[in-house]
């Protein structure tokens, strides 16, 4: 059997425009004390993992994340963070900060989808690229990004990654942004069904081999360990 790797994509804890339920795009607020407790607790249930590598957006919530799971690592200390803008999340223009509900409403209303079932309407191939060129067309300023404007930038870091550790044996650890971690993983594995936003500090788990992207965990919140102060 030829060798592979697993990558494990975390979203960043939980920051203080989550709790506000505000758009975060590239506007970059610190975590939360939740925020900071999940991305802990996540990394103590990933402890015994060894990573040989480790990426973040340059956004400095997966930066933190990102250290926070690196000191609860057993194996992870000397490890350098490499910060790719290429991994950053979707930009929403005039839409940042912004009321998260009424936006996605009126991306909702856009599409002709209702978003009160939940991401029931988001299983479609083109489903993402629609909801990604909605935003950029809503936008007074349209400096919203389209789903190819995404992409385009998103695909360049993730194709350097998977070449430099594809046949390693590896297990590389990429945090990043809820929208971000999703294409990647349905651009990976064509047949994947878009049905569920990503939880703060979350893992997905993609193991490549012999030519082929198997998802193993999606969206795993169950290793999170306790922590004593908890």
């Amino acid at each position: 059997m030829s060798k592979g790797v697993s990558i494990y994509f975390m979203r960043h804890g939980q920051t203080y425009l989550n709790k506000y339920n505000r758009m975060q795009g590239w506007c970059d607020a610190p975590l939360t004390d939740q925020g900071i407790r999940d991305a802990m607790r996540s990394g103590r249930g990933l402890a015994e993992i060894e990573f040989s590598a480790v990426y973040t957006s340059d956004l400095q919530r997966t930066v933190k994340t990102a250290e926070l799971v690196l000191d609860q690592n057993k194996q992870g200390q000397g490890l350098e963070i490499q910060k790719r803008p290429e991994f950053r999340e979707q930009f929403f223009g005039s839409f940042e900060g912004l009321d998260a509900k009424e936006i996605w409403d009126g991306v909702s209303r856009h599409v002709h989808q209702d978003l009160s079932r939940g991401y029931e309407g988001l299983t479609s191939p083109d489903a993402v690229k629609v909801e990604m060129d909605a935003f950029h067309e809503l936008d007074p300023s349209h400096d919203a990004e389209d789903f190819m404007t995404f992409w385009l930038r998103v695909e360049l870091g993730l194709i350097d990654v998977i070449t430099k550790h594809r046949e390693t044996d590896q297990n590389i650890l990429i945090v990043s942004h809820g929208i971000t971690i999703r294409n990647m993983i349905h651009e990976l594995i064509p047949d994947f069904e878009i049905d569920q936003m990503l939880d703060n500090a979350s893992v997905s788990i993609l193991r490549y081999q012999d030519g082929f992207y198997h998802l193993e965990a999606y969206n795993q919140t169950k290793h999170f360990v306790e922590l004593a102060e908890d």
